[in-house]
């Protein structure tokens, strides 16, 4: 035994006294913390959906009915050149659909939760909704109204001030 590692006399313990180091132990980071503490710095910002993922989506669910049609009619026997013809109008068909019902947006209930874009999309839109419900404005600020009182109350008590130092005269 050197520098007092390892054990006394390695007879009895199963091993042979070698001491290594211990690889998998989790070693203390650190002591920066991963969020800030002061929440009211942190404004509430709602993810926005990439709309190149969206627009990917929409055509495939569009190119996935698509080739199901094309498989139901190879397995038919039908004419390769009537097969095209009617995957074309088929493509036309639920693309023209897509577009008259775009405006309604994707519905929250019917997505899954792997689908974040979807759900952001129809979080925001139904934040829109409501905000219009309620008249609240765009460039509204949370706590606004209370800036607001404050400033109020500031010009009062300086009125108040201007008007108490006409008095003394």
């Amino acid at each position: 035994m050197s520098s007092n590692v390892g054990l006394t006399t390695p007879r009895g313990s199963g091993t042979s006294g070698y001491v290594q180091r211990n690889l998998s132990t989790l070693r203390p980071r650190d002591n920066a913390q991963p969020y800030p503490r002061d929440f009211d710095s942190i404004k509430h910002r709602q993810r926005q959906p990439d709309k190149d993922i969206l627009e990917h989506d929409r055509k495939r669910e569009v190119e996935v009915k698509v080739f199901e049609l094309r498989d139901r009619l190879e397995d038919e026997g039908v004419d390769e050149d009537e097969i095209d013809d009617q995957c074309g109008a088929l493509r036309r068909k639920l693309e023209a659909e897509q577009a008259r019902s775009n405006g309604g947006g994707p519905n929250a209930r019917n997505l899954k939760s792997h689908q974040v874009h979807e759900l952001a999309k129809a979080k925001i839109e139904e934040s829109e909704k409501l905000r219009k419900a309620l008249g609240i404005s765009r460039d509204y600020e949370e706590g606004s109204h209370w800036k607001k009182q404050e400033e109020r109350k500031l010009e009062r008590e300086k009125e108040h001030a201007k008007g108490g130092d006409r008095d003394e005269d």
